[in-house]
């Protein structure tokens, strides 16, 4: 396998993505996506528990507090490989922006995560074959316009999309319509950003630096929106997914 372009180095941004093959969905349910979360946390830290459970298997289900919890009660010990500083999901595809904090932390976290969420969805959908598209993608991140121009992408841009798929070429036909439905929009980070919730997935970083109010951020947020920012995609078109 070629290696990649981009080369990972701890205390650097990274736009991470990838897309279902063939573009098919990768999420039918919430459970899937919840399921995929769950593998988010645990693929996250350098001290791998083998003895977790099959998550596959386990009907109950359990919360992100919960698997924190097993771990502590197992002794082990949670130090990320990656700073997860927003995510979101969509139909047939995600995106993050990852900060490395290991040396290559970000490679072994998204090869367990592929091979967790994979598995998963291979034995309940009995589709045999690769999820994804290849290998997950990654771009990095160069500077901090970059960063805050991306981070509206993924947690409000992308969202928006699913109600008003032309918004790049067309605008906002609706913006409180669109606000209201990011602000309810689940499986994205926005809530994080705005204190609307705690997730222990999540870790702003730099960006809590960057926004450090929610005040600041939603004001930036609803200006990319109204188009009162400068253009969002002159800073991020090579950060993007087509």
């Amino acid at each position: 396998m070629p290696l990649r372009k981009v080369q990972f180095c701890p205390g650097e941004f990274y736009h991470v993505f990838n897309r279902g093959n063939a573009r098919q969905e990768i999420f039918f349910s919430d459970k899937d996506r919840y399921r995929f979360l769950q593998a988010m946390y645990l693929s996250n830290n350098v001290n791998q528990f083998t003895g977790v459970f099959d998550l596959e298997r386990n009907k109950s289900g359990h919360t992100l507090v919960e698997l924190k919890e097993l771990l502590e009660q197992n002794h082990i010990g949670y130090d990320p490989l990656v700073r997860i500083c927003t995510d979101c999901l969509m139909p047939n595809h995600f995106h993050f922006i990852l900060e490395e904090l290991k040396n290559g932390g970000i490679s072994l976290f998204m090869q367990r995560l592929g091979t967790s969420y994979g598995k998963y969805f291979t034995i309940k959908y009995d589709r045999p074959g690769s999820l994804f598209q290849g290998r997950f993608k990654a771009v990095h991140i160069s500077n901090d316009d970059q960063l805050k121009y991306l981070l509206a992408y993924i947690n409000v841009i992308n969202p928006a999309q699913l109600i008003e798929p032309e918004l790049k070429e067309a605008g906002i036909k609706d913006f409180n319509k669109i606000w209201q439905w990011v602000n309810n929009y689940n499986w994205g980070a926005h809530q994080e950003y705005m204190d609307k919730r705690n997730s222990i997935i999540i870790d702003k970083g730099l960006l809590g630096k960057i926004f450090p109010t929610v005040e600041s951020y939603q004001k930036f947020m609803k200006g990319v929106l109204r188009g009162k920012e400068i253009n969002m995609w002159e800073f991020i078109e090579e950060l993007t997914i087509d």
